[in-house]
This record gives structure tokens, C-alpha cells and sequence, in this order.
């Protein structure tokens, strides 16, 4: 058969066996110009959202970073300097290092308790379906429902917990006020929040199991436990990394249960980035805009890292 037949307009010849030009085959990936303004023309609604709500603001909290603003809204530069004083600010290491140990209560707990949930609910027993509606209804569950639940549940005069420490013979606390303990129970409180959520994504990614694999492994004698650790969880790591990486955006995020339950406090104990950075907006939009670029970097950073590092760990089933 002969390759000299017509070539696809737009794309350059070929050169087949023996040096004839093959005008019948276009390089592998390569696209007619014509096709150019049809594409652009398609995602320009796209590209109008994302640069209005994204994009712009991004850039403007950039250039904001740059001015000393005051309550009136004058504006100075200042340049750099300003990034440099807040970036290494006490303030600033106060808060990220909240943030830090907010996320590690948060994120591993909520992974394990959300796993376990699935695993029981993945369980074929006789009016399972009535648990695994009580396990996912917080993902329907407002923040601020959930913060005035556990505003009541550890108030220190009425609250439930406290009452059991008054029954076994113990003080009450006053949680949400005492320098200890208010970041852990802002954490539990945003566990709770979050258990929907993350027993959801694990029941999905359990039912993917198949389940001649688990009844080839109780064949060949494996207990549950090793069925569990060699079978599920390696099957189950890709909607594990999906979840610690959502799992920890949100933590670093995460701002109305602070802002109900303790407004930072005690002694600026639960003044996450988020939080610092509505209480700078008012008085300084300029060292708000540092934090708030900075916040950006480390999340980034945080996901890039993890999809790095730990897909490597993820078994894909190929």
C-alpha cells in the first residue's frame, strides 16, 4: 500500500521507510491549530471563574502583603520587610505551631475513627443500614451545630462530662478555658465534625474490595487481623492518602469552631493561622495578607509533599 495518500491539514509529513514522505499520519499528541480557538472558546468560562475567584484574589493578597495598612485604610510600602517581620514574628510561630499540633490531633484520629466505623459498618448483620445512617449524619451537621453540642456537652456546670468527673470524685474543668485543654477539645470537637466525612470515603473504598480475595486469604488459613493488614489496607491506601490529604487541608482550615468555642483562647492557645488572621484583618490587612500568602505556601507545600511521599505507598491494584 502506498503512504504518499493526503495528509491531516495542519500537521507536518512524515518521513516513512526509505525516506518517503508519509502524509497520512500526524505526530502522536499533536493537535490541528483550527482546533486552538474552539478549545480556548470552551474554557474561557473556566478560566473567567477561576481568575475572578482564585486567581485575582491570590494575587491581590500578594500585593496587599507589600503595604502597612492601618484602621483607616492609608497604605504605605513597605516591600519585603513586611513578610520578613511577621514570617519570623513570636506571634506567628505561636500560631503556626497551634495550627501544627491542632493538625496531629485532628488528622490521625479522625483517619482511625473513620476507618473503624467503616469497618463495622462493613459488617453484613441484621440492621447495619441503622448505624451506618447514625455514623454519616455529621457530615449533615453545620459547624455551628456541632460547636454548640460540645459547648454544651463540656460545660463546666452542666455539661455530661463533667458530671461523670463529679461522679467518679473528680474536679470539673472548664475545658474550653483551661490552657491544656482547650486545643484538645477543639480537636475532638472538629473530629466529630469531620467523622461523616471520612467514614463515607472509607465505607466506598472498602466495598471496592473484592471479595474473592478475602475468601482466598480465609482459604489459606490468615487470621482477620492479617486479612485486614495485607488484603484491605493495602487495597484501601488510595482512599486513605485521598483522605489524609482533604483530612489535612481542613485542618489547616479550620475556623468556626474555633471562633464559636474558645475565639483563640486561653492565653492564645487555639489561635490557629485561620484564626490570627480574622483578627488581624480588621486593624492590619497587610500583616493578615503576609499570613494569609503564607498559610497558602504551606498547605501547598503540605500536599505536594504528601502525594510525593506517600503515593509511592499506595497500591493501585496493577
Amino acid at each position: 500500500m502506498s503512504t504518499t495518500g493526503s495528509s491531516i491539514p495542519g500537521t507536518a509529513p512524515l518521513r516513512g521507510a526509505g525516506g518517503i514522505e508519509d502524509r497520512s499520519v500526524s505526530p502522536a499528541g499533536s493537535r490541528p491549530r483550527r482546533e486552538w480557538p474552539l478549545a480556548l472558546l470552551m474554557l474561557s468560562p473556566s478560566i473567567a471563574v477561576f481568575g475572578v475567584f482564585i486567581f485575582y484574589p491570590l494575587l491581590r493578597t500578594i500585593w496587599l502583603g507589600f503595604y502597612e495598612i492601618n484602621i483607616f485604610g492609608d497604605a504605605r510600602w513597605v516591600g519585603f520587610s513586611q513578610y520578613a517581620e511577621v514570617l519570623t514574628s513570636p506571634q506567628f510561630r505561636e500560631s503556626l505551631w497551634a495550627t501544627v499540633l491542632f493538625t496531629f490531633l485532628t488528622v490521625p484520629l479522625g483517619m482511625v475513627a473513620g476507618l473503624a466505623l467503616a469497618v463495622l459498618a462493613h459488617q453484613r448483620l441484621r440492621g447495619i443500614g441503622v448505624f451506618r445512617t447514625m455514623f454519616s449524619s455529621t457530615v449533615a451537621t453545620s459547624v455551628a451545630v456541632a460547636s454548640l453540642m460540645w459547648l454544651t456537652l463540656l460545660n463546666p456546670s452542666v455539661g455530661i462530662i463533667n458530671q461523670f468527673l463529679r461522679g467518679v470524685g473528680q474536679d470539673p474543668i472548664n475545658f474550653l478555658q483551661h490552657p491544656t485543654w482547650a486545643l484538645p477539645s477543639v480537636a475532638l470537637a472538629t473530629v466529630w465534625l469531620h467523622l461523616g466525612f471520612t467514614f463515607i470515603i472509607m465505607s466506598a473504598g472498602l466495598q471496592s474490595v473484592p471479595d474473592e480475595l478475602l475468601e482466598s486469604a480465609v482459604v489459606d488459613g490468615a487470621s482477620p487481623w492479617m486479612r485486614f493488614r495485607e488484603v484491605t489496607l493495602p487495597l484501601l491506601s488510595p482512599t486513605m492518602l485521598f483522605a489524609l490529604v482533604v483530612l489535612t487541608i481542613n485542618a489547616f482550615q479550620s475556623f468556626g469552631q474555633i471562633d464559636l468555642l474558645t475565639q483563640g483562647g486561653p492565653l492564645g492557645r487555639t489561635n490557629v493561622l485561620v484564626y490570627s488572621i480574622f483578627r488581624q484583618v480588621p486593624t492590619n490587612p497587610g500583616v493578615a495578607s503576609v499570613q494569609a500568602f503564607a498559610l497558602f505556601g504551606i498547605v501547598l507545600t503540605l500536599t505536594l509533599v504528601q502525594f510525593k511521599v506517600l503515593e509511592r505507598r499506595v497500591f493501585y491494584g496493577d
